[in-house]
């Protein structure tokens, strides 16, 4: 299972929600620009034709991706992992004193605009498992190191 995806349960609702809507109104609506680009005549040279059926191969691709990642994830209240864990808001300060909130999430959720950051990540699988007054040392890509003491660990 090292391979698995975790999702929290705000991940595994946003893509069945996204399944939901690809696999209906999405579809329904490439479906009829298909159609409606059929009538058009020579298929050859009908570029709405071609970029409807893009579009189509995308959003089966898409369809067919998230239920592989659904059918596949592991839920992160199970994953096993006790401290700071997926769907964790972990506050850390930095050597300089500096406060950041980082919440743990699988790969398929990180949002920089949001601080949510990948378990897999090097400041979150450093921070995985932690509890609250811990130190970590975590080796950034460019080989500078961090270290981050645990304030706080909200669920």
């Amino acid at each position: 299972m090292a391979n698995s995806t975790v999702l929290t349960a705000e991940g595994r609702k946003k893509l069945e929600e996204e399944l939901a809507w690809r696999e209906g109104e999405h579809r329904s609506e490439i479906v009829e620009r298909i159609k409606v680009a059929r009538d058009f005549g020579d298929l050859s040279e009908n570029s709405e034709y071609d970029d409807a059926k893009e579009d189509q191969a995308k959003n089966e691709a898409r369809i067919h991706e998230i239920h592989d990642i659904l059918a596949n994830a592991l839920d992160s209240d199970t994953a096993g992992v006790f401290g700071a864990s997926l769907g964790s808001t972990v506050t850390v300060v930095d050597a300089d004193g500096e406060v950041h909130d980082f919440t743990l999430v699988g790969t398929n959720e990180t949002n920089s605009l949001e601080n949510k950051i990948s378990n897999e990540s090097p400041i979150g699988s450093a921070l995985m498992g932690h509890e609250e007054g811990e130190t970590v040392e975590v080796v950034l890509p460019s080989g500078k190191t961090r270290t981050y003491t645990i304030t706080k660990i909200a669920r």
